[in-house]
């Protein structure tokens, strides 16, 4: 009863953080702040890239040591509660931004960015100890699936407020922490007594990134995964933040328009991570996944001929049944070759490849939007991710069950 319900307060938590990765990354505050914020000029695209990358770096200088330091003192709930309530505080600021107010949008975003992406690595590495490795596809998949149904009511929200799209900024602050709660009171996490008297924490946790990365050459099929999970998330990542502003400035969608079409993007996801965590379960993990990548690379090209609403709805359903299920499975990958006793370090790496490539992703595409004035040609040179990521990948050697 008790893992059951450690299971659940995990699972919430996915459900709640959700409004944030679809109103503010994907949907609401990225239209808003091009089209009020910015004024609607291209070189916003450029404004909205270097938001991301400044708050990807510091995420992916922070996560390794901060992992490594949860470890050695067994808190990962506490960092995960510091920096969700840093992005839930950041996100309600985010309702006074108005035009003009570029430089103030974007720290509060980057803040906001901040806590959630390192917050999600503490979350993260909470996985392999609520259940077994045969179980990693399944929870983590239903993990992902449960992200999306919060995803559609936080989209479903925006409806009636769509004539004042900044009360979105508070109602998703107000729903991440809501349905954060569950998992700040109910997760526990196993303590292990570790010998640091008269050491920092925090230095010597440092240390223990220093040692990791001097050994990472004896964990050489975590090493391979690494290197493919960086490149081929950086076009997953590009996709999500540049979606919204790709549907509305290449095909003038309205902000209705747009929360239906991301209802149907989120759907499509939930049952995307349901059914390719089974497929996993039948075929392999890595066979899945290879597939997977295979059709976002066909979706970059759809997305370059792409010149209707209707072809954008159809794109943006299939891409979801690609989103979460290669976000879900990489996760499960990771956490079949994690260490026990280096869990939350080892994501904090894993967090670390994500974030330094989500830098160059939605750089190349800002660059090339705002260069060329053309957002199709800079959806096009994200497939060059896509296709490098299943070569990578295919170096990977795990169990044949995997």
């Amino acid at each position: 009863m008790l893992r059951r319900r450690q299971i659940t307060s995990w699972l919430l938590y996915d459900f709640a953080n959700s409004s944030f990765a679809v109103i503010i990354v994907a949907f609401v505050f990225a239209v808003y702040f091009k089209k009020v914020v910015a004024a609607n000029q291209p070189i916003a695209d450029l404004y909205w890239a270097i938001s991301i990358n400044i708050s990807m770096l510091i995420v992916a200088l922070l996560n390794p040591i901060l992992g490594a330091a949860s470890d050695i003192s067994s808190n990962k709930k506490t960092y995960l509660i510091f920096f969700s309530l840093l992005c839930i505080a950041a996100t309600a600021l985010l309702y006074f931004t108005e035009e003009g107010t570029v430089l103030y949008a974007m720290c509060i975003f980057i803040v906001a960015n901040i806590g959630f992406q390192t917050a999600l690595t503490f979350y993260d590495a909470f996985l392999p100890q609520l259940t077994t490795p045969s179980q990693y596809n399944a929870v983590s998949s239903l993990g992902y699936a449960i992200g999306y149904v919060g995803s559609l009511v936080a989209v479903l929200m925006v409806l009636p407020m769509q004539e004042t799209p900044r009360l979105t900024f508070l109602a998703t602050a107000g729903m991440f922490f809501i349905f954060s709660l569950p998992a700040f009171f109910f997760l526990k996490e196993e303590k292990r007594l570790q010998d640091i008297s008269s050491r920092n924490v925090f230095s010597t946790g440092l240390q223990r990134v220093q040692k990791t990365l001097s050994k990472i050459k004896d964990y050489a099929t975590l090493r391979n995964f690494l290197f493919a999970y960086f490149v081929y998330i950086d076009g997953v990542n590009t996709i999500i933040f540049f979606a919204g502003n790709f549907a509305q400035t290449s095909l003038n969608f309205s902000l209705e328009e747009l929360a239906y079409f991301f209802i149907v993007v989120q759907i499509t996801a939930m049952f995307g991570a349901l059914l390719f965590g089974k497929i996993a379960d039948w075929f392999g993990t890595k066979q899945t996944l290879l597939a997977i990548l295979c059709g976002w690379m066909l979706i970059t090209v759809a997305m370059f001929f792409i010149a209707d609403k209707i072809s954008f709805f159809l794109i943006g359903g299939s891409a979801g049944l690609f989103l979460g299920s290669s976000q879900a499975l990489s996760r499960s990958i990771m956490s079949q070759l994690t260490p026990e006793d280096h869990r939350a370090e080892f994501f904090g790496f894993y967090a670390l490849f994500e974030k330094t490539a989500t830098i160059l992703g939605p750089l190349v595409f800002g660059v090339i939007s705002a260069f060329t004035g053309n957002q199709r040609l800079a959806s096009l040179s994200l497939g060059v991710f896509f296709l490098a990521g299943i070569f990578l990948l295919q170096k990977v050697q795990l169990t044949s069950k995997t």
